[in-house]
């Protein structure tokens, strides 16, 4: 008699219903978690880019990149370190018509999974490239 009642399998969609759903829970949590990575890093490259961008048009590197950065830091909400390298006119901060542009940025963004239960730190680097826009006399 206890034989056969420990073959009954009457429970088992349940048991197989509640750990479907927590594993669904889990992944949906862990996504939750890491989502937010993969935006910051488009708001990053999509930064870099604008920024190249004007510094094409500009042909320099000088206050209105500068005024540029913070307007795109105001709308996008986050504050990367920013590098630029060009081929720069002696003495000057403008870069001769079609020479190179690049700027470099770094962001550190936090992945904490589950509440406080750990926290780890992903840099996420965007580049952009161009060519100035502008022949200096």
């Amino acid at each position: 008699m206890v034989f056969k009642l420990l073959q009954s399998k009457s429970g088992e969609g349940y048991v197989d219903v509640i750990i479907f759903i927590m594993s669904a829970m889990l992944v949906i949590a862990l996504a939750v978690n890491v989502l937010p990575v993969f935006i910051a890093k488009h708001q990053l490259d999509f930064f870099a880019n604008e920024l190249c961008r004007t510094a094409e048009i500009a042909g320099r590197i000088d206050s209105e990149t500068t005024a540029r950065a913070q307007e795109l830091q105001k709308q996008t909400g986050i504050n990367p370190a920013i590098t630029w390298t060009a081929s720069f006119v002696p003495g000057t901060g403008r870069v001769q018509l079609n020479g190179k542009i690049t700027v470099t940025l770094k962001h550190t963004v936090n992945i904490g999974l589950f509440g406080s239960f750990g926290s780890f730190p992903i840099e996420l680097t965007a580049r952009a490239t161009g060519r100035s826009e502008v022949y200096w006399k």
